[in-house]
């Protein structure tokens, strides 16, 4: 049986959660330390994912972020909200001292 991620429903590799896999189909989602700390952001700009994820969370539809912030595209928007779901099927695990 074959399981699809939400992230990778696009990708030839959707059964496959790995971070290059991932980041190859996110391509919009950009991380540089001289821009916005290094936190991941869209296409170079100083727009983060956590922004657009938080305006959705807050009820934003895309069409409202799109007309607010109109150098975004739909694709930043979707690719957000794909990195977004990706990162909360991460695991912690603690480390434990030996």
């Amino acid at each position: 049986m074959t399981y699809l991620s939400p992230v990778m429903m696009n990708s030839e590799a959707a059964p496959t959660l790995g971070y290059n896999a991932v980041m190859n189909d996110l391509d919009r989602i950009t991380f540089d330390p001289n821009v916005m700390g290094g936190r991941a952001c869209i296409r170079g700009m100083r727009v983060t994912v956590g922004m657009v994820v938080g305006l959705i969370a807050a009820g934003h539809s895309t069409d409202q972020i799109l007309a607010a912030y109109p150098y975004l595209q739909r694709e930043d928007v979707e690719q957000s909200l794909r990195y977004a779901a990706w990162l909360t099927q991460q695991r912690d695990l603690p480390l434990v001292a030996s």
